[in-house]
């Protein structure tokens, strides 16, 4: 007897904006002469029963001689950003239960955006997420629980001006680095012919896998300054970078104030890189605060500034992917190096980078 064999070919539906059926194709190859009929069920998975989708079961029929097939699921829509939520489709035959995950795609656009005097914000609540960590920065001094110091110039992990050639010198100094009226503030400085800066990050602490994440900030310039908010794979230590795979949330130019970037370095035999950039019309990044903000779901990286979306990086069959896997946060205020040279007469010190929070939202 030829068996009958089921595949799902689309596995992705499209929420929409109100309670809608959706549905699902189903074939089947080798025997087809039979009509069948198969009950299926619907389970949670990201996806919540009523919220995203009602668990109704259904029945998938294969007329004799047919080779597709429906499954129907009611999918509730709405109007909020949101990630990409799954859903598990699962039927019997033969005395085995196939499952197939199917996603639910948003197709919302970001929230309108919010401002004040000193710049643009975020909300602190998402209709559709809930918050699972932040950092307000509203204590009178950074919390090491949460954020580790990197210190000296990088020699002593073998990644000497820290792998480009950069000039600063990284110290735990209330210079360099402290907590002022809610706010971090990061400050690069020249003494006595040495630049220092200060860069923090969540290593051991803190990881995330998928998200969105609002980091408000009021960025720095000159020649030479090189602000930078981003990610590292927290398996780091045993799959070294770029292996691990880096999000780079935000990088600017010093040079370039007006024009930000973001960025994904990883391995697909051998080194890769990927960036996108966002301008400003008619003012730059030091004036007043911007939201960079990075919305990670499985398999896609989208970078916004402002709810503004200017990048989108999806896995198109990218040998060991490495963006479905834990990342820990970085921020840093780097001085010359290889990406953007180094300072020159025109370059003025201090200069700050000031972050007003950092929120991670799934």
């Amino acid at each position: 007897k030829t068996p009958t064999i089921f595949s799902v070919p689309e596995r992705t539906i499209t929420e929409g904006s109100s309670v809608a059926e959706k549905t699902i194709n189903i074939q089947r190859a080798g025997n087809t002469k039979d009509r069948i009929e198969i009950d299926f069920t619907l389970t949670e998975g990201s996806a919540k029963n009523e919220i995203d989708f009602q668990l109704t079961p259904g029945t998938i029929v294969f007329e004799a001689g047919a080779t597709l097939a429906t499954a129907t699921v009611t999918v509730v829509g709405d109007s909020n950003l949101e990630l990409t939520e799954y859903l598990v489709l699962s039927f019997p035959f033969d005395g085995v239960v196939k499952e197939y995950r199917i996603e639910i795609k948003d197709d919302d656009l970001p929230s309108p955006v919010l401002s004040d005097v000193d710049g643009f914000y975020t909300p602190e609540t998402y209709p559709s997420m809930n918050l699972v960590w932040s950092d307000e920065f509203n204590d009178p001094e950074l919390n090491t629980d949460l954020w580790n110091y990197d210190l000296a110039d990088g020699c002593a992990v073998g990644l000497c001006g820290w792998g480009n050639n950069e000039l600063e010198y990284y110290r735990q100094d209330t210079t360099n680095i402290k907590l002022k009226n809610g706010k971090l503030v990061i400050t690069a400085t020249l003494d006595g012919g040495t630049y220092y800066s200060g860069r923090i990050n969540t290593k051991n602490n803190f990881t995330i896998t998928f998200g969105r994440i609002d980091i408000r900030a009021r960025l720095p310039k000159g020649q030479g300054i090189w602000p930078a908010l981003w990610l590292l794979g927290s398996n780091i230590d045993q799959n070294p970078w770029p292996a691990c795979g880096e999000i780079d949330l935000m990088e600017m130019r010093g040079q370039e104030p007006d024009r930000v970037q973001g960025t994904v370095h990883y391995n697909n035999g051998g080194y890769v890189t990927n960036t996108g950039f966002y301008v400003l019309d008619q003012s730059d990044f030091t004036e007043q605060y911007h939201v960079f903000s990075l919305v990670w779901d499985q398999n896609k990286i989208s970078w916004y500034v402002d709810n503004e979306n200017y990048k989108n990086f999806s896995n198109s069959g990218i040998a060991g992917w490495p963006f479905n896997n834990p990342f820990y946060f970085l921020m840093n205020l780097a001085v010359g190096g290889k990406y953007l040279g180094n300072p020159d007469q025109s370059t003025t010190f201090p200069q700050e980078m000031s972050v007003d929070y950092i929120r991670v939202f799934q």
